[in-house]
């Protein structure tokens, strides 16, 4: 039996010079996004196409909602499987290609999870789980490309 859930957020443009959109370069592309009582996201579209490089963009946050998901299924799944990771760095990567019409799409992300796990017995289960992670992660499992994984496990040291 499938569950449904449902969810929210709020969008507000925020980069009306005065003029609105009156011309191409007339406007900022900052907004903001808003959940519930969680702290704002300031955001603007990529430096590429006018926007502010210190908010972050559609992109970023996309590829952020990969790793997260796929960093949240993994350590639900090495918990369940008895395998304790006390370390997780995921240096994610991804490829957009600009189509010539203006558009674009993006051709694959790479997670690039770096994580620790306690014992050194505990590291070929901790690599494998990689792969049931990515066959969870709802938001991999919405995408139109490749979600590439190419894990690390470390053993974490004793002090």
């Amino acid at each position: 039996m499938s569950k449904e859930h449902q969810y929210q957020t709020m969008l507000k443009w925020t980069g009306n010079s005065g003029v609105g959109t009156t011309g191409y370069k007339s406007y900022e592309r900052s907004y903001t996004i808003k959940t519930g009582d969680k702290p704002e996201i300031l955001g603007s579209s990529d430096p590429a196409f006018r926007g502010d490089s210190h908010k972050y963009n559609p992109e970023d946050l996309l590829v952020a909602s990969l790793s997260s998901c796929h960093m949240l299924w993994y350590l639900h799944l090495c918990s369940e499987s008895g395998i304790v990771v006390t370390n997780y760095v995921d240096k994610a990567t991804a490829i957009m290609i600009e189509t010539a019409n203006g558009g674009g799409r993006f051709k694959q992300v790479t997670l690039n999870p770096i994580v620790t796990v306690k014992k050194r017995s505990m590291m070929a289960v901790a690599i494998d789980l990689h792969k049931k992670a990515n066959e969870l992660c709802f938001i991999a499992n919405s995408v139109n490309f490749p979600v590439l994984h190419v894990p690390q496990v470390e053993i974490a040291q004793l002090i």
